[in-house]
């Protein structure tokens, strides 16, 4: 569920109309849904209600500070990856002790700003970065807790930049290596404490097949490490897929009833029922690190058609926002629902809804029908609230498009749209 939908043919996102958004601050322009983001939140916690669980926000899905405030506010965990993550946990209100550090690359400088602040736990990824962090935790006079990310080679069948439980996947350590290293460190790392066992095999996942394959192959392993080494929690990472196409339909509390049931998008509480069993029996801590989920279809992303192209090989849509704004249709050929902001009766056109960057693959559909625009025009890419902008970059000297916040009838801008002089920040002659 989410709350973007259509009133009277205007495009809302809860009680505010997105045209007059549009109209106020000009596009591109990104709007998040607090109340889809709340609602995603609390959906999760219920559904796992029989687990003692916490819900860790992978950050890197959408970083911006209110983003976070709300979060925590609800009771969330941090899943962060860098330094400057922590530091936006920090300035929202949260605090270390909720933020679990995961990546392969992490440095000298974050490991020790995050050992203190009070971490709650690093995500290790190899035994090189196991022996570093023991080293700098010794030299801080402090004891880092880690849980070792085991690699379950389980083939996500999502797109191959975003798999991360295989084999040949830079994450992780494989499952083989496990018991050892743990046993080695146990004896050998005196300056870590061997807090939990973490996995994440992927992104986007829309069954819920790979999931339980990891879970029941890692159970084991878990219960064998809480006797061993006394672990406290198992974090099964995230991965929970959400709509992309027939997006805004899924926002209709009987959309769910229509669908082929022999094609229904994974539901949380779908993966809950699967896991529980599983996971109820280990009698530890379980913690996952969902960020799309809670994020993605709370957010879109506003333009404007600039030009008309019509080409004998090709109908082109040019509008103001680019990859810049939001790469995924370029990176991992992914699927936003383009819809206009205002309704009409016009007859649908084939057509690429292409960027103003300097590359041919600056677009965000390619032969899509869709309906007839004229230049212009307001469109609304859907699901754009995960990954959007905190990938965006000013390639071509491009500023950041403004983000806003929908809370009811009210909208508070989250950041301002970036200056020319914001540009050149930094930058010396």
């Amino acid at each position: 569920m989410h709350e973007f939908d259509y009133q009277n043919g205007r495009l809302y996102c809860e009680g505010v109309d997105l045209a007059e958004l549009a109209s106020i601050h000009g596009t591109p322009l990104y709007v998040y849904s607090e109340k889809t983001i709340k609602d995603n939140f609390k959906r999760l916690s219920s559904a796992l209600s029989d687990l003692d669980h916490r819900i860790a926000f992978a950050v890197k899905a959408n970083s911006n500070l209110s983003v976070l405030k709300i979060l925590n506010d609800v009771g969330a965990d941090f899943d962060i990856v860098s330094g400057g993550e922590l530091f936006r946990v920090l300035k929202a209100g949260g605090s270390a002790n909720k933020c679990t550090f995961a990546g392969v690359g992490k440095t000298r400088e974050e490991i020790e700003y995050s050992l203190k602040e009070g971490i709650y736990s690093f995500n290790v990824e190899s035994e090189a970065e196991l022996r570093f962090i023991n080293q700098i935790a010794k030299e801080c006079n402090k004891v880092a807790p880690v849980a070792v990310r085991v690699n379950p080679n389980v083939d996500a069948k999502t797109h191959k930049y975003i798999s991360t439980g295989k084999s040949e996947n830079k994450f992780g350590i494989d499952f083989e290596f496990i018991e050892n290293l743990y046993s080695k460190a146990s004896q050998e790392f005196k300056n870590v404490q061997l807090k939990g066992l973490q996995m994440h095999i992927g992104s986007q996942l829309t069954e819920v097949k790979p999931f339980l394959e990891a879970v029941e192959k890692v159970s084991p392993l878990v219960e064998k490490l809480k006797v061993t080494h006394g672990i406290e929690f198992f974090s099964i990472g995230g991965g929970i897929g959400i709509i992309y196409e027939d997006a805004l339909a899924s926002g209709k509390k009987d959309w769910w009833d229509n669908k082929d049931p022999n094609n229904k998008p994974l539901t949380v509480e779908e993966y809950a029922e699967k896991l529980i069993p599983t996971l109820k029996a280990l009698e530890i801590k379980i913690l996952l690190e969902p960020g799309r989920y809670m994020v993605g279809n709370a957010g879109a992303l506003l333009s404007q058609v600039l030009y008309k192209k019509i080409g004998t090989a090709k109908n082109f849509a040019i509008v103001d926002a680019g990859m810049g704004d939001l790469i995924r249709p370029a990176l991992y050929q992914g699927h936003h629902e383009i819809v206009p902001l205002i309704q009409d009766a016009k007859d649908n056109q084939v057509v690429d809804i292409v960027g103003p960057i300097c590359e041919s693959g600056d677009f965000f559909a390619q032969n899509r029908e869709l309906p007839h625009l004229e230049e212009g025009d307001h469109i609304a890419l859907l699901s754009a609230g995960a990954y959007g902008f905190v990938m965006a970059s000013n390639y071509n000297s491009r500023s950041f498009p403004v983000e806003i916040l929908v809370s009811g009838n009210d909208h508070h801008v989250i950041r301002k749209r970036q200056s020319y002089d914001d540009l050149i920040r930094g930058e010396e002659l």
